[in-house]
């Protein structure tokens, strides 16, 4: 007998190339859920024009761009169904309906509304669309019936507000259609980018997957280390190192032995330490950047992959909505009464 593997879903807006911050905090996880779930992965386009919704035109872009990306580190089209939310107009037709029953005080305490309206002073996010984009996130995750949702704990008020949505539906209609996802709850390191502040695309620090071999070398030797040690004889403390949190992820166990003391005795220089570290990283990304060439000259086959990947999500789509449209009265009019 068969047991169903229970669903997950989780998506990334298409903002930019993604970055070593992008794939060890979420990319890493995604490929271990595929093999344990109904995993759903999905670029989530609307979503980036809830900030950028001045400057679309990258945003196609950036969306291939990012699904090649996914391929070459490992996510797996038979294993997992990737797609692009605006191919699936069922999330725009849930994202209507749930907003009619979403209080507008719900929205307004959200911590991220206000965090990120401090954060992009920049761009005016006093729209509806940026007010009510976690209505548009609860559609995205309850319109798969996704039972998880991997997250960190700065997200936890988003899918605690889906619960909330989803509660409110069933009471409201009182039909019981959809799962109460489940918050998936994951550590993800954090990476320091190249200044030591968080990796991050507006701070311009990052070091992309599939960038060039001399780029990332680049980056990483000129990359900040322990501030208090200025001179070669002086020794340093790796924990306050931002290019030691690398070595936690790149290197072994007893080379990371062999830097901490070889820092804090001055027995080896941030040269060293740095040179150490880009052997490891070339292992590691070479394999990748071998596989986004290839995805890049065989663009037919990544269109295939998800023109599949938006046909199996349709299908699950349209059995949701089926039954939403019966809860709320909408169903299709049929012409022959």
């Amino acid at each position: 007998m068969t047991v169903e593997r229970k669903r997950v879903l989780s998506g990334m807006r298409p903002t930019g190339r993604l970055h070593l911050g992008n794939l060890h905090g979420a990319l890493d996880n995604w490929l271990k859920l595929q093999e344990e779930y109904d995993c759903f992965f999905f670029v989530a386009d609307w979503h980036a024009l809830t900030t950028d919704y001045a400057t679309p035109q990258q945003i196609k872009e950036y969306t291939w761009d990012m699904i090649t990306d996914w391929l070459s580190v490992g996510l797996d089209p038979k294993k997992s169904t990737i797609f692009i939310q605006s191919e699936i107009q069922d999330h725009a037709e849930l994202y209507l309906l749930l907003g009619m029953i979403t209080p507008v005080p719900w929205l307004e305490r959200n911590p991220t509304y206000k965090e990120q309206q401090q954060q992009l002073k920049n761009k005016d996010l006093s729209t509806y669309g940026f007010l009510g984009y976690p209505v548009l996130q609860a559609a995205d995750i309850i319109i798969y019936r996704a039972h998880g949702v991997p997250v960190g704990k700065d997200q936890l008020p988003h899918i605690e507000l889906t619960r909330e949505i989803v509660r409110r539906f069933h009471h409201l209609y009182g039909h019981k259609i959809f799962p109460e996802p489940e918050a998936l709850l994951t550590e993800f390191p954090t990476l320091p980018g190249t200044d030591g502040r968080k990796m991050s695309k507006s701070y311009n620090n990052c070091v992309y997957i599939t960038e060039p071999v001399e780029s990332v070398h680049q980056k990483i030797m000129t990359m900040v280390t322990d501030p208090q040690r200025k001179r070669r004889k002086d020794p340093g403390d790796p924990s306050v190192c931002p290019v030691f949190e690398f070595h936690k992820i790149y290197s072994t166990d007893d080379e990371r032995e062999e830097i901490v003391k070889g820092c804090r005795t001055a027995g080896i220089g941030c040269v060293d330490c740095k040179k150490m570290l880009l052997r490891h990283i070339d292992e590691f990304l070479d394999p990748i950047r071998e596989k986004k060439k290839y995805y890049m000259d065989n663009m037919m086959e990544v269109h295939e992959i998800i023109i599949d990947g938006i046909d199996r999500a349709k299908k699950e789509t349209a059995m949701t909505m089926e039954m939403v449209r019966e809860a709320v009265g909408m169903a299709p009019f049929s012409g022959s009464n």
